[in-house]
């Protein structure tokens, strides 16, 4: 018996992984729930919206080889199928980004309808795709408003230390202007925590004082830090391509459940995936 596969192609889903804030693990995130969703057997596209090309880095390619980006997508109309990438994760591609992207936002400036840029681009391939996740830069500047005008939906990652919720108002701020203005469908998809470290009795008081204050828009599963998940960008790999069966690749892989069955996507039991990792 063939395995059965789940057909999304007709509701397919743009993520974007937004927090001003730096080292919340957004890239991180990014990269490993789309090849968790990859791995799952859902044709996943990971757009790498910051200057600092890190998810293109950590995905195993050079930006200063990258001939064509984001960029050239958003500024001279190059198709995004001419800058696609296929990554070494099946059902896995990338859409890079180099340094020349943080120009971008001052070129962006005199054009008409320069919120819309990266929704144009993501239209035209939207329909070859079962999600599409973006990788927001640090900031709230035009490059991530486009992001969140392009996408469904918002994941929010807060990591588990001190200052977990600082610059979270301004963010939701930034997402309810989005909404009202731009992009009326966008949705908070979840609070995703990172970071959680089981030892520290401050991980636990973040965990419950986000839960507390944001309720069911939190996410059940939570990123714990793990060396193998910290290593894999350095080798140009998904922690799940590291090391499948290490507590990041199962973090991230029942995040990727958690998303699907959100969204009424169920699993077959037919369906192959990596249930005994």
């Amino acid at each position: 018996m063939g395995v059965v596969k789940f057909e999304v192609s007709k509701m397919s889903k743009i993520i974007a992984l937004a927090n001003q804030k730096g080292g919340v693990g957004k890239t991180t995130s990014s990269i490993n729930l789309a090849a968790s969703l990859a791995v799952l057997e859902y044709k996943t596209l990971l757009v790498d919206a910051d200057p600092q090309a890190n998810s293109t880095s950590g995905i195993g390619f050079d930006p200063r080889t990258i001939k064509n980006s984001i960029y050239e997508c958003i500024i001279n109309q190059i198709d995004p199928a001419e800058a696609i990438q296929k990554t070494e994760t099946p059902n896995l591609d990338l859409l890079p980004a180099h340094i020349d992207l943080v120009g971008a936002e001052i070129e962006m400036i005199n054009l008409t309808d320069r919120e819309y840029k990266m929704k144009a681009i993501l239209d035209k391939i939207r329909d070859q795709y079962d999600f599409i996740i973006i990788d927001c830069s640090p900031s709230l500047g035009l490059i991530t408003i486009n992001a969140l005008t392009a996408a469904d939906s918002v994941i929010i990652p807060v990591q588990c230390e001190y200052f977990a919720l600082e610059g979270l108002g301004k963010l939701l701020n930034t997402i309810k202007i989005v909404q009202n203005r731009l992009n009326p469908q966008l949705d908070i998809e979840g609070i995703l925590l990172t970071m959680y470290d089981v030892r520290l009795r401050l991980s636990n008081q973040v965990v419950e004082e986000v839960r507390t204050h944001f309720e069911d828009l939190v996410f059940d599963t939570i990123i714990q830090r793990n060396t193998r998940l910290s290593e894999a960008p350095s080798f140009g790999v998904s922690v799940i391509m590291h090391d499948a069966t290490c507590k990041g690749a199962v973090n991230y892989l029942n995040l990727a459940r958690e998303i699907i069955r959100k969204n009424g996507l169920t699993q077959t039991s037919g369906k192959a995936t990596p249930a005994a990792v």
